[in-house]
């Protein structure tokens, strides 16, 4: 039996559990900032991030959203409307995270799927140049989307981005 992946967007009484989840989520991209100052562990045992998690429940762009997996929190995402490229988006995935436990197990296709259907649109989604993972998820999970079209991927070394932008649309049912 397939797991039941649902996204549920959440209010500010949701900061402690994304804070939370956001130290499993730069642990795992500091891997990809090896050699550089960036994702150290300060003296408090924690992982600092430039991310402020609280224009989440400010700014009325900013959408945050857990991932579940049968019921249990399996992750989450952040969704804004600041693209890298310039052009004009209704969403941009700032952020996405699934635990490592529920990768490469569809759920993160499911829960990016079930985000993109809540919120059609046109979309961006961007992925730093050293996430190879990222960039083959996003890739997949993106062309296999039934309402997907307009699709675009840029190669991006500039200021506004070092790495891949997808850009999309998601139509209305």
């Amino acid at each position: 039996m397939s797991p039941l992946v649902e996204i549920v967007a959440v209010g500010a009484e949701a900061r402690p559990a994304i804070e939370n989840l956001m130290q499993l989520y730069i642990h795992d991209m500091s891997e990809l900032f090896a050699g550089t100052p960036r994702c150290e562990i300060e003296a408090d045992g924690r992982f600092h991030s430039s991310i402020d998690v609280g224009k989440w429940w400010q700014d009325m762009d900013h959408i945050a959203l857990l991932v579940r997996v049968d019921g249990r929190l399996a992750g989450f995402a952040l969704l804004n409307a600041a693209a890298h490229s310039g052009t004009p988006v209704d969403h941009n995935v700032a952020e996405f995270f699934i635990v490592r436990k529920h990768r490469r197990s569809g759920v993160g296709m499911a829960a990016a799927h079930a985000m993109f259907n809540r919120y059609p649109g046109r979309w961006e989604a961007a992925v730093m140049r050293a996430n190879a993972g990222a960039l083959a998820f996003w890739a997949r999970c993106i062309a296999a989307h039934p309402g997907a079209g307009a699709i675009t991927r840029e190669d991006c070394t500039d200021q506004r981005w070092n790495g891949t932008l997808f850009g999309f649309n998601i139509a209305l049912d």
